[in-house]
């Protein structure tokens, strides 16, 4: 993914490859999509990826990545299904970041991560 080379980090997916966005109830099947849809995402520059967290136990893996174009920061949270050495599943998250309410500052501290 760090390579911006979307059909080349296609091949780290099975063929019959789903990605299932929720929280806009998408869904992408196939590497071909997988790999036009990124390359025809309206990015200001190049994606950099920051692999924050990584879990995994047998074909489960969940990760957490920060992920910028230069202009704008997200945290995509995806959970993977792997079969043999390929992802075959991934559903994915990326939450809205927010502003912190004031009424907690007396009990917490501004973090950017």
């Amino acid at each position: 993914m760090a390579s911006n080379d979307f059909h080349a980090a296609s091949l780290c997916l099975t063929e019959d490859f789903r990605l299932q966005w929720p929280q806009s109830d998408e869904v992408i099947e196939g590497r071909e999509n997988f790999a036009a849809l990124n390359t025809a995402y309206p990015a200001q520059g190049p994606w950099t990826f920051e692999l924050r967290r990584i879990v995994g136990e047998g074909a489960q893996i969940v990760t957490e990545v920060g992920v910028s174009d230069g202009a704008a920061r997200a945290t995509a949270l995806t959970f993977h299904t792997v079969r043999g050495d390929l992802i075959a599943f991934q559903r994915e998250f990326w939450p809205d970041p927010f502003e912190a309410p004031p009424w907690r500052a007396a009990w917490v501290r501004r973090a950017r991560i």
